[in-house]
């Protein structure tokens, strides 16, 4: 790949807490990638929208609130609604054991918890949109 990995880092619905997201922004900038941070208080057509129109290869969904249940999938409708279910979506924050699976199961193909190295992060993308390109 010639041009940087590009990832946009989202926080959906009213969850006004995002000094997780932005560690893993500058993270990611670290490793090389250009992010695109939207800020507190998005919708899922916001974010799906801001995906298109930064041509990005990676999203990453942030939620602290305990509303990602429906937030997330909501996130992988408004993408499937705009012909953009190919943009992989990854999610992280405090999100319970017992709903890692219904995610997987909504589309989202990581989910990273509390604790989880930021490398760990950073691998996966780079994985992940190295390997869709090959």
């Amino acid at each position: 790949m010639n041009r940087k990995i590009r990832v946009l880092v989202a926080k959906p619905g009213l969850d006004g807490h995002d000094r997780g997201a932005l560690v893993i922004a500058q993270t990611l900038r670290d490793r090389g990638m250009e992010v695109i941070y939207t800020g507190l208080r998005q919708s899922a057509a916001q974010i799906a929208q801001t995906a298109i129109q930064e041509d990005v290869d990676v999203i990453g969904l942030s939620s602290l609130s305990g509303a990602h249940k429906s937030l997330f999938p909501k996130v992988m409708e408004e993408l499937r609604k705009r012909e953009a279910e190919d943009i992989p979506v990854i999610g992280g924050g405090v999100i319970p054991e017992e709903d890692i699976q219904f995610l997987l199961d909504h589309g989202i193909q990581r989910i990273f918890t509390p604790g989880t190295p930021m490398t760990a992060v950073a691998d996966f993308i780079e994985e992940k949109v190295q390997g869709d390109s090959v």
